[in-house]
């Protein structure tokens, strides 16, 4: 039986002699296969450093798994935009030279025209948006007549419009009753329908600036029957008076850059919850000394108008700019009445520079408002006009240790006026602080 075995060993042995070769072929062509594989993998289908930047187009396959369902990637896209796979519901159709609204499909939530050559707003191109909350025609020559009659109102889920940069010369009517933001800035309107804003009912915020609006298209108090209203841009206007009728619900009112000479006794009465009002580069002179007695004003900028003195300071005011006026004394008595020592006042910054001041204010302001860490006084104005300066022309107060940390959390630069960071230029405390 040994030889037997023998014989056996011998013959497989020359067996796998011829087959070894064979088993060395077919292991390389495994190999090939697995690394043509891994590589078709790493370098077609996983991004190994994502772009940050904007893609204008996207290198699409149909058959290459993105990592987000299937149905995201085939709702389609117009040829003239970009729809992003992560947000397939928003179409970016900004700064390409497009003379005309593509036609927008079912899906889309949020469309992107900016920065265009759009002139007209076609009803046509929104026949099948119905689910539209977000359009940005910015930046474009759209004129009033171009606009198709209720082309906007039939987008019965808006919420967002914006048609700054334009060349509008009406106010848009109709509008969806659901619409939350309307951005009309830097257009030419100066005509308004007297009930075009009635059914503007959950509108909070409405941005008007640099247009051609007068006193006479508000005089219907047509802002009144905005009961969720909370910012209000008018500013760079040509208003003579303060708007009427504005809603007790507005927080946010910016007027500069008007003509307004005067504000009514009682004004702001029925304004309880306004925190900022902006009327610098008006035409302010006498006005009643408790008009600002707002109950949660924080920030007040009354700067480039002519008034002579100072008004009632209310208690949660935080920051006060009145610079480039009239005012040669800063009367304490007036500013701060009575000091209750168990309701101080708020105030921590106060910019009275190119005034008609003599001398600082008196140390007395301290006891009155006991926050306040910077008067920035600058340079002030003669009589005769020629510019002179104060012994000190930023007084600084440093915070204790326990108010530290409240004041960095909200830095005073968060609070300047944008009148500071455009013609007036920046102003930055941390400057003067240095050079003292």
């Amino acid at each position: 039986m040994f030889p037997f075995l023998l014989a056996i060993g011998k013959k497989k042995k020359e067996e796998d002699g011829f087959l070894s070769p064979i088993y060395v072929i077919f292991f390389f062509f495994g190999v090939k296969v697995h690394c043509q594989y891994e590589t078709y993998q790493w370098d077609e289908d996983y991004d190994q450093e994502p772009d940050d930047d904007y893609q204008t187009g996207f290198p699409f396959r149909q058959n290459v798994d993105y990592g987000v369902p299937f149905h995201q990637y085939t709702l389609g896209c117009v040829s003239e935009c970009f729809c992003p796979t992560n947000f397939p519901s928003s179409m970016y159709c900004d700064n390409r030279k497009l003379k005309a609204i593509p036609n927008i499909l079912m899906h889309i939530q949020q469309l992107y025209l900016q920065f265009n050559e759009i002139e007209a707003v076609t009803a046509n191109s929104f026949i099948n948006a119905t689910h539209l909350k977000e359009i940005n025609l910015s930046h474009n020559k759209i004129k009033s007549q171009k606009i198709d009659y209720g082309v906007f109102a039939k987008l019965p889920n808006l919420l967002q419009l914006h048609l700054e940069h334009n060349n509008l010369e009406e106010f848009p009517f109709p509008l969806p009753k659901s619409l939350e933001r309307l951005l009309l800035g830097y257009n030419e309107i100066s005509k308004l329908q007297a009930n075009a804003m009635d059914g503007l009912v959950n509108l909070t915020m409405l941005d008007l600036c640099y247009n051609y609006l007068h006193d006479s298209l508000l005089k219907d108090k047509i802002f009144a029957k905005m009961e969720k209203l909370m910012q209000l841009n008018l500013c760079n206007n040509r208003l003579e008076s303060m708007p009427p009728g504005l809603p007790s619900s507005l927080m946010y009112l910016s007027l500069e850059n008007n003509s307004i000479s005067s504000i009514p006794e009682k004004y702001f009465d029925k304004l309880p919850k306004l925190r900022t009002l902006r009327m610098s580069h008006n035409k302010l002179q006498d006005i009643p000394y408790n008009i600002f007695n707002l109950p949660n004003i924080v920030e007040l900028s009354v700067g480039h108008n002519k008034l002579k003195q100072a008004f009632y300071i209310p208690r949660n005011l935080e920051h006060l700019y009145l610079q480039n006026n009239e005012i040669e004394k800063m009367n304490l008595t007036v500013m701060c009445p009575s000091i209750d020592p168990l309701h101080y006042h708020h105030l921590t910054y106060i910019r009275v520079d190119q005034n008609k001041l003599k001398e600082p204010i008196s140390s007395y302001i301290f006891f009155c408002f006991p926050h306040i860490h910077t008067i920035y006084y600058g340079e002030q104005r003669s009589t005769n006009g020629q510019t002179i300066q104060l012994k000190t022309q930023v007084f600084r107060r440093f915070p204790d240790d326990d108010d530290e940390s409240e004041d960095h959390d909200d830095p005073d630069n968060a609070h300047e006026s944008p009148e500071q960071e455009g013609a007036e230029g920046h102003f930055d405390l941390h400057y003067y602080e240095n050079q003292e």
